[in-house]
């Protein structure tokens, strides 16, 4: 499994899907409750949560770095506010890139401490409160939609249109974290991500429903003469095989796919394996920039593969130029409204 979704999610809907509804239904009903019941506590700035329908990624980081950025055009001070999955501290931590380690803080957490103030913390409350303390006057939350404690004025949530929904199942008979009713209820707007027809239902309930849909796309940023490099393309992330398409259309000719669990820890041996196959078949080591970052600062083979490999890194782009601006402006607006009436 190169994922936590199990390849059958991803699929129309069979036998092990069906075989699991009964769990799905149970687990359904008390995601649905908590959302509907959820106490959420305030805090006195606005909070964006970018969230998405499913388990497994759909581009909220590169969302999320793409609002902070067009926070601060507009003077503001963004921060972001992530659990730190995978990583190994269980305190509210201000994550420093030039000090902690992936394993530490997770993955996530270090690319966007690239980009603006980033707090970690197993309780989201306390990680907003101290990005407040930090001077920070927009907190951007990095998932979490599902569970949240804390009051979000504007929610976003993200939608591969290439992998939609998957087979449309609650887990754990399919990808779907809660009840779809519930999660567009409680949603401000949906970004559909790429040109996929895979998130066309998804899409056409949202009109329905009156959220505003959005539409962006991932982009990479240009690898002066990589085109034509023969390449081992190696990922731990939700979906790999979107890397590869991103290697293909930066004109990399992949010769060997190495593909690994979402934000996984890389052993020495698997390193090494990969540094072998690079040399002997004289290959260009090419990963995504979230794996780069667990391999950073580690010594031995992950040293050596960084530095003789090429990291890929994208943006995502939004179709309106003030597709971004516009959120911000809602979640300021809304919060505004939200601390009238608290008084």
């Amino acid at each position: 499994m190169v994922s936590e979704a199990p390849p059958f999610w991803w699929r129309k809907a069979g036998w092990e899907a069906w075989a699991l509804s009964p769990f799905s239904y149970l687990y359904g009903r008390v995601a649905g409750h908590r959302m509907k019941t959820a106490k959420r506590a305030s805090v006195p700035v606005p909070v964006i949560c970018i969230g998405n329908f499913t388990v497994g990624g759909a581009g909220k980081t590169p969302t999320a770095i793409a609002i902070a950025r067009a926070a601060l055009d507009k003077g503001l001070k963004p921060g972001f506010l992530s659990r730190g999955y995978s990583g190994t501290l269980d305190v509210t931590t201000l994550v420093d890139p030039d000090h902690h380690r992936s394993a530490a803080v997770g993955d996530e957490p270090l690319l966007l401490a690239r980009e603006a103030t980033t707090v970690i913390s197993r309780k989201r409350v306390e990680g907003a409160e101290r990005l407040v303390k930090e001077g920070v006057d927009l907190i951007i939350m990095d998932d979490g939609f599902q569970s949240a404690r804390l009051t979000l004025d504007y929610a976003l949530l993200v939608i591969d249109t290439r992998r939609g929904i998957g087979n449309g199942h609650l887990v754990p008979g399919g990808p779907v974290r809660a009840p779809l009713a519930e999660q567009m209820r409680q949603a401000n707007a949906i970004l559909k991500v790429g040109d996929g027809s895979a998130a066309d239902a998804i899409i056409r309930t949202a009109a329905r429903a009156a959220k505003p849909v959005f539409v962006a796309s991932t982009e990479p940023r240009p690898l002066p003469g990589f085109a034509g490099k023969r390449v081992l393309a190696f990922a731990g992330i939700a979906d790999p095989s979107k890397f590869y398409r991103t290697v293909e259309i930066l004109g990399g000719e992949i010769v060997i796919e190495r593909s690994f669990p979402d934000h996984h820890q890389f052993s020495e041996d698997e390193l090494a394996d990969m540094v072998k196959e690079a040399k002997d078949l004289d290959l260009l080591p090419v990963t995504t920039a979230k794996d780069a970052v667990r391999l950073a600062g580690l010594p031995g083979q992950a040293a050596e593969l960084l530095w003789s490999g090429q990291v890929v890194e994208i943006d995502m782009v939004f179709d309106d130029p003030m597709a971004a601006s516009t959120m911000i402006d809602a979640a300021v607006e809304n919060c505004r409204t939200r601390r009238l009436l608290q008084k």
